[in-house]
């Protein structure tokens, strides 16, 4: 696998760049507290880097969730639609939230390793 991080919590499995997974880190998910509602992007929508393609809620806040890569929505995880507290139990299988077929694989050399994420998060 392939999973890179963002500053802003997400991740990206971009082993298959036609159909790129992302989700929240068990970071974010820590952070929120109890997932309750998630707001997915349309299939077909396109974004650049760093749009708001998401939105998550908990019982404590509300959070953007942000494109990792430029490209454009190819699925939505509606499982996730249909239970938010998998963003909780199983945020980096089960909990996904989108897969984006990536329009620029090059934005990947701009996202953290896990070396890096973890640095950022206990620092």
């Amino acid at each position: 696998m392939s999973i890179k991080y963002t500053p802003d919590h997400e991740w990206i499995d971009a082993t298959d760049t036609a159909a790129a997974i992302v989700g929240i880190t068990v970071h974010a998910q820590d952070a929120l507290g109890d997932v309750v509602f998630v707001d997915l992007p349309a299939v077909g929508a396109t974004f650049a880097k760093g749009d708001i393609a998401g939105v998550v809620e908990s019982v404590k806040a509300a959070a953007d969730v942000y494109a990792p890569l430029s490209g454009e929505i190819v699925e939505v995880n509606e499982a996730l639609r249909d239970d938010p507290s998998l963003a909780n139990t199983d945020p980096l299988k089960a909990g996904w939230f989108f897969k984006i077929k990536v329009s620029d694989a090059a934005e990947l050399d701009g996202l953290m390793d896990a070396t890096a994420y973890d640095a950022l998060t206990q620092g």
